[in-house]
């Protein structure tokens, strides 16, 4: 019997990461200025800085598709760089699902750990995946659609990240969803992240 994670795997991570960032793109795009200060259901950051921080997701990863080195030290506040943000994350998101398009991308290891280059690149599928989600609830606008092929992808990957990131502050406590909840749903609640959020 196939599994959901059997079937995320006829896709590349350039593809998901194409289809995550189509989603993430109107939302980033659309956040008005005067909501930038506003709370998000990641508690430790107002929109401002999740955008800030989704920004210097993207960039870095899209180092890491290339087996290059990463600093995560610091977050840069691009937001306060410009008002030309939104546009300047958009070609930033289309260059990381680009780099991991690339032939041999997901191959082998990468980054400081050694870990595999394809959980990487689900973790930069993670975070756009996941804080779109949190800005759309944020700013109160439509949210991206869960495409099937990104979500389970994402249980596969979650289901053996999570003690892992959990126990580096990466993601909260899971929180309980209803029984039969759809599967993007039970992500978030895995995540630390309460899919009845509201601003």
């Amino acid at each position: 019997m196939e599994t959901n994670t059997d079937s995320a795997r006829e896709y590349g991570i350039g593809e998901l990461l194409g289809r995550a960032v189509d989603g993430a793109l109107p939302v980033v795009r659309g956040i008005p200025d005067g909501a930038l200060a506003g709370p998000t259901p990641c508690a430790e950051y107002d929109v401002k800085a999740l955008v800030n921080h989704l920004f210097h997701v993207v960039v870095e990863f899209r180092k890491l598709a290339a087996k290059g080195s990463v600093d995560f030290t610091r977050t840069p506040d691009r937001v306060g760089e410009g008002a030309d943000w939104r546009e300047r994350f958009a070609r930033a998101a289309q260059e990381l699902a680009a780099a991991w398009s690339v032939p041999g991308a997901e191959e082998g290891t990468a980054g400081t750990m050694n870990m595999p280059a394809r959980t990487l690149g689900s973790m930069a599928l993670l975070d756009v995946t996941v804080h779109g989600w949190e800005l759309a609830r944020a700013t109160g606008q439509r949210e991206p659609s869960a495409d099937p092929a990104v979500v389970a992808e994402l249980a596969g990957q979650v289901a053996g990240l999570a003690p892992t990131a959990r126990a580096m502050g990466m993601f909260g406590e899971p929180v309980a969803v209803a029984e039969g909840a759809p599967e993007f749903e039970r992500l978030l609640g895995v995540t630390g992240r309460d899919p009845g959020w509201k601003a």
